[in-house]
């Protein structure tokens, strides 16, 4: 083996458990102490951080820090590496929860202080789980916008409005929110006066003012992201008591259709954003016993809707067997 492929050998014999003594070494590798001296000193060169004892007893052990090989990952794909396993060791199956946490541990043994900070700053300022499949979303304002909440650093930004207006926003970052398909900052805005949610998505060159701020009054991002989304995007709103328990309702009524208002031992009062034609058919498909609270035109809406209903269901039955 020549001396790239052993001191990757060492490399991997490094990462897998906390030490090592010299003589392990040695015999795992069929070289002599000097030539294990001499690849420790080759894997230092590289970035990687190698603490050793000397004596009859010594040991090698790989710390914390040390750079990602060189053309095998860039800073953006350790980050979404880390992040993944770390999604992976607390959601999946324990089979793959005891790999993901095996791979895990190994990586954060060589993950570099400033990627290190990076990965953290994500998991914890985020509120839920990870996002799937939305818009493309640039890592470093993702992780510039995490960096800022975990900092607790106002930050400015360029920010594209849903009908396409452009503006210069300026703000104190709180938290990130993953619903669904798409990523959503919580935050203060300084001009506006009032704490606003922004999607990622449309976010761009972003700044950090080194102005360390303390949050005041801080709302419940995951709850406010969820009310944007499901009501305060809309200019119509319907107020529905579904005659299940919060948690069946949560079941059957996403965050991101539906807000949980009020509830009691047997109902739940939700509240659901939309045109009313629309609401009335999510409503009906649910398949749950319902009360409308609000508006009259809901009513409306779902007496139609019924005599629709009605109307197919006859027109097949009076239609001729083939």
């Amino acid at each position: 083996m020549d001396g790239r492929g052993r001191a990757l050998r060492l490399l991997t014999l490094l990462s897998s458990r906390p030490w090592w003594t010299s003589a392990e070494l040695t015999d795992r590798l069929e070289v002599t102490a000097r030539t294990l001296r001499r690849d420790v000193t080759r894997l230092r060169d590289l970035g990687y951080p190698i603490n050793a004892t000397t004596g009859p007893s010594a040991r090698y052990e790989l710390g914390a820090g040390g750079r990602m090989p060189p053309l095998v990952l860039d800073d953006d794909e350790a980050v979404t590496i880390a992040l993944a396993l770390r999604a992976a060791a607390s959601s999946a199956p324990p089979s793959l929860a005891d790999a993901a946490l095996s791979a895990l541990t190994k990586l954060d043994q060589v993950l570099p202080v400033v990627l290190r900070e990076r990965v953290a700053a994500l998991q914890a300022v985020t509120v839920s789980g990870p996002a799937s499949g939305g818009p493309e979303i640039e890592p470093d304002v993702l992780t510039a916008l995490a960096l800022g909440c975990r900092r607790a650093e106002r930050v400015r930004f360029t920010y594209r409005s849903g009908e396409g207006a452009v503006s210069d926003r300026h703000v104190e970052p709180y938290r990130l929110v993953p619903l669904q398909r798409r990523w959503y900052l919580v935050a203060f805005d300084r001009d506006r006066a009032e704490w606003r949610t922004f999607r990622v998505d449309r976010i761009t060159d972003v700044r950090s003012t080194g102005a360390a701020f303390v949050a005041i009054d801080p709302p419940d991002a995951f709850a406010m992201v969820t009310e944007g989304v499901a009501v305060r995007a809309y200019a119509e709103q319907a107020t529905v008591r579904i005659h299940h328990p919060p948690a069946e309702v949560a079941q059957r009524v996403p965050p991101d259709v539906g807000v949980q208002v009020d509830a009691d031992e047997s109902s739940t009062v939700v509240v659901i954003g939309g045109d009313m034609p629309w609401i009335a058919r999510y409503l009906v498909g649910l398949d749950c016993p319902f009360e409308v609270v609000a508006p009259d035109a809901l009513r409306s809406a779902l007496r139609s809707l019924a005599r629709q209903l009605l109307r197919d269901h006859a027109a097949v039955r009076a239609r001729p067997p083939d």
